[in-house]
This record gives C-alpha cells, structure tokens and sequence, in this order.
C-alpha cells in the first residue's frame, strides 16, 4: 500500500499498515468490518511544517483506505489532527479520542458520534501483539 505514503509524513507508514490490513481481510471479514460502523471516515493531518494531507476510510461500501480528498464521496466524519503525533498516540492507543477531543488536539466535523468507531477501526492496522508462552 505504498500509495498511501507520503514521504511528508512519517506518520502515514501506520495508514499504510491499516491499508495492508484492510487488503488481507478476507470478503466476509471486510463485511464485518463494514457493518460495525458503516461510515466514510476522513483523516485530514497536519505535519510539522503545517502541511495538510487527507486520507479516507471507507468503511460504507467497499472497506479500503485511499489518499485524497474524498472523490465522489461524502465523509460521515472528519477528523482534523493538529499534528502527526496525535494521530500516531490515537493509533497505538497511547491516547483515547475522547482525551484527544478534549485537550483540542483532534476536532471533528460531521457525525461525532461516528468518531468513536475510528478507535476500534485504527486498531486493525497494529502489529498483532505475540503472546509469552512460558
């Protein structure tokens, strides 16, 4: 999914994790994964030097990650990030959303509610923890 990098953007090596995980999921799981929060999801980051970039989640239909602005599309919700590390703590869970919502480090537009989804969906794009066997 290296089409979802941008050098810009050091961050965007998790979105590209997400993208591969989407990728790997089989037709049903994809529908599961489509069902629990039927929504377009955008992310729109800012980096250090203040530059934008979006990338979408569609979780309606066809449950893939693309870059862009949304083509053809309206997203349910989008969340604004004031910088990367926001992004990155909410996708290894180092920070919640609603913590993230509170302090003003991520704000949203559209269906709020929807914005609660965006945890568990972050989730699918981590390194599966291995666990000790003693």
């Amino acid at each position: 999914m290296s089409d979802l990098k941008d050098q810009d953007f050091p961050s965007s090596d998790v979105i590209a994790n997400l993208g591969a995980a989407f990728d790997a999921l089989s037709e049903k799981e994809k529908k599961a994964e489509i069902n629990k929060s039927k929504a377009i999801f955008e992310l729109l980051i800012k980096n250090k030097e203040g530059k934008e970039q979006s990338w979408i989640i569609d979780l309606k239909k066809e449950g893939k990650v693309s870059k862009g602005k949304p083509q053809g599309v309206k997203p349910d919700v989008t969340l604004i990030m004031d910088g990367e590390e926001t992004f990155t703590d909410l996708a290894s869970g180092k920070i919640g959303g609603q913590k993230a919502y509170m302090t003003g480090k991520l704000k949203t537009r559209g269906n709020m509610m929807l914005a609660t989804k965006l945890e568990g969906v972050l989730k699918l794009g981590q390194p599966k923890q291995q666990k000790a066997r003693l």
